[in-house]
């Protein structure tokens, strides 16, 4: 059951696709405070806060403050409050369990036992929004325990249906800023087949463009892009170019000329298009918000379609402010007070301030407006919006240009609702073995709000990374529907043919070995809005150890997994709710099994191994043999074989597959029913 409340004049963002009639009682659970500007409940001491979508920290969110405030901060660590993405929805499981969901725009921060441990309060910078409660069916015995997942799944149709991208963008992708041509690409697609690495795509960071502008190609680096999009083409290849959110400034670029002539730009308070520095030094950015301007950037995606790309990456869209113009000429007006002074401890850190505070300024960000449906309005007030609007520019051309195909498309920057267009990556994460253990929990909390295509760069985006680091988190990656490694520029190369070339074939290939099942149930949690990633609480609601585990997770339906997050750890502990069969894979060949009981247990874990766990009754479609792309992937109808636990006369599993590209997702046609008898007998109806 779903209830709406209204506080205040909230503005509409579209991230509830079924509308609602508004209740005029009392909003549940909660005590409104200031005028709505503050809601507040007391915790149970043992309740669980679920939510918050890729934010720091644990997958139970209590005892820290979070804040929905879309943020370009590439140091992700336990002190910060807010990344890229504002994700407003909670999961109280207590005496009382029910979630929450707050549609605003605006800047929000939950203070989740941080101030006091048993009281959450929650506090609005405009107390302007809509309310939404989610409850149980109050028919279900289990009404107000273990009843999470049943939450999630009544807001996940409250907010319309996850983006699916096409078959290939679930196989191993490689990214670097750094690539500057077609040699650099061509080099290392050529050493990840001669070291018979699977690989599916390419990212193309902003080295590929003419000077940083978007929707152009460096004819030096890339001088015939059509023709060399058709040779990776022929290699089973896909080129991901980035997009970025700032158009640059310069006389004779037809986006900018564009959108100049029709006032396609956000406007400071003077009227006139607000300028800031990003990529290409002083650019304008598009008015996304507004209708007319989403339809005419979206249609710019069209010049690197109509060259073959297939998919797309939007960075930097929170959107990342270097300077401001208008800043900028402050800033060297203050610097001449410093001239020929003796620092003393203060003016030192005055000064380092007065620099190293330049970029993404609140001031910045309260000093140009939008049009949104004929209002104007104060980019603040709204920031939370643009990411998912240049997206939502992206999806929403993509379904005129190529309705009958999927195109690839993810973002940095997000707001719920942005899940419909497209998936996200987590940002600027770093070579940090934390950064595995966070990856995991921001899992859990993306796929709660929808955003099921998700996945962190693996080996990390900045740092340098080293051969275990990769190994382990390769482990990890394995099943994360997003596979991407991704470095920064002058950060060691951390390519997966750089280190334990066998070793990382091996784990990568294991991704393609069990592509049948994670794409299977991917596509069963988009489709009927459940998760593929889960805590173990949502799957053992019953079970009081597995409220508070946070470094397992439940992978579709049928499998646990519990990797290695430890630098030189040759072995971790693991909890087994229930008795579970351990495959214990080095390569899609080489693996052992054993059943374990439930209750804990210790594992040795070599560097090379993948655990996977197995549920009683259930089972796991996979290929085999030498797979290098999606396109080389042979049917699992052909192949029939599986990885299960079955101890009963026979367990099943019902398998989706489609062709892959194509919009046509008929579950009933799509789905088969495969069985697996006590003897391993596979059969498929």
């Amino acid at each position: 059951m779903i209830r709406k409340y209204a506080v205040g004049s909230p503005l509409e963002t579209y991230a509830v696709v079924e509308k609602l009639e508004t209740q005029t009682c009392e909003i549940p659970y909660l005590k409104m405070e200031d005028d709505g500007k503050k809601l507040s409940m007391q915790l149970d001491p043992d309740a669980v806060v679920y939510g918050l979508g890729e934010q720091v920290r644990g997958i139970n969110k209590r005892g820290w403050i979070y804040v929905s405030d879309n943020a370009d901060d590439p140091n992700h660590t336990e002190g910060k409050h807010a990344l890229y993405g504002a994700h407003n929805f909670l999961l109280i499981d207590g005496t009382v369990t029910f979630g929450l969901f707050l549609d605003t725009p605006g800047k929000v921060t939950f203070d989740i036992g941080y101030t006091s441990y048993d009281q959450m309060i929650i506090t609005f910078e405009n107390p302007d929004y809509d309310c939404y409660v989610i409850e149980a069916d109050a028919q279900n015995e289990k009404a107000n325990a273990g009843c999470a997942m049943q939450i999630v799944h009544e807001f996940r149709g409250l907010i319309g249906r996850s983006y699916i991208p096409p078959k290939w963008a679930f196989g191993f992708g490689q990214s670097r800023w750094g690539y500057k041509n077609s040699t650099d690409i061509r080099e290392i697609v050529k050493q990840y087949r001669e070291h018979n690495i699977p690989l599916d795509s390419v990212y193309l960071d902003i080295d590929y463009m003419d000077h940083f502008k978007d929707f152009t190609i460096d004819g030096q680096a890339f001088p015939d892009f059509p023709e060399f999009v058709r040779e990776m083409k022929k290699e089973q290849i896909h080129l991901v170019p980035i997009i970025d959110a700032g158009v640059k400034i310069e006389k004779g670029y037809p986006v900018y000329e564009e959108g100049m002539a029709n006032g396609y730009f956000c406007k400071g308070e003077d009227g006139k298009p607000f300028t800031a520095a990003v990529w290409p030094g002083k650019v304008h950015f598009p008015d996304v918000l507004n209708e007319e301007v989403r339809q005419w950037f979206g249609n710019w995606y069209k010049v690197l379609l109509n060259q073959g790309i297939e998919g797309f990456w939007n960075d930097m869209n929170e959107p990342a402010i270097f300077y401001s113009e208008q800043h900028l000429k402050e800033v060297f007006e203050q610097l001449e007070d410093y001239r020929d002074k003796e620092l003393d401890i203060w003016s030192f850190f005055e000064l380092k301030n007065l620099i190293g505070g330049i970029d993404n300024r609140a001031e910045d960000y309260a000093s140009f407006y939008h049009n949104y449906e004929g209002q104007k309005i104060r980019h603040d007030l709204v920031h939370n919006l643009y990411g998912y609007n240049m997206t939502k520019a992206a999806g929403e051309a993509f379904e005129r240009l190529s309705p009958d195909k999927r195109v690839l498309l993810f973002s940095r920057a997000s707001y719920i609702g942005m899940h419909r267009y497209g998936g996200i990556w987590t940002g600027d994460n770093q070579s940090w073995w934390s950064h595995i253990a966070l990856s995991m929990k921001q899992m859990a909390g993306l796929n709660m709000c929808g955003f099921l295509y998700s996945g962190s760069d693996i080996g990390g985006f900045g740092s340098d990374c080293t051969p275990d680091l990769l190994l382990r988190w390769l482990e990890f990656g394995i099943f994360t529907p997003l596979m991407r490694n991704h470095a920064a520029l002058g950060t060691r190369s951390q390519e997966a043919f750089c280190f334990d070339r066998k070793e990382a074939a091996d784990l990568i290939g294991l991704r393609y070995m069990l592509l049948p099942y994670i794409y299977s149930e991917y596509m069963k949690a988009a489709l009927n809005d459940t998760m593929y990633f889960r805590p173990l609480a949502f799957d053992y609601p019953d079970n009081v150890r597995a409220r508070h585990i946070e470094d397992q997770l439940c992978v579709g339906e049928s499998i646990m997994i519990a990797p290695v997050c430890e630098q030189n750890a040759v072995g971790r502990n693991v909890y087994l709710p229930e008795e579970m069969k351990l495959y214990r894979f080095r390569s899609m060949a080489d693996f052992d099994t054993e059943v374990l009981a439930e209750g804990d247990h210790y594992l040795r874990v070599n560097l090379h191994e993948v655990l996977i766990f197995v549920k009683p009754e259930h089972i796991v479609p996979i290929v085999t043999g030498q797979i290098m792309n999606v396109e080389e992937e042979p049917s699992f109808a052909d192949q029939c074989k599986v990885l299960s636990f079955v101890e009963k006369d026979s367990a099943s599993y019902r398998w989706y597959d489609d062709d892959g590209y194509t919009r046509n997702y008929d579950m009933e046609k799509r789905m088969r029913t495969v069985t697996v008898d006590h003897s391993g007998k596979v059969t498929i109806v």
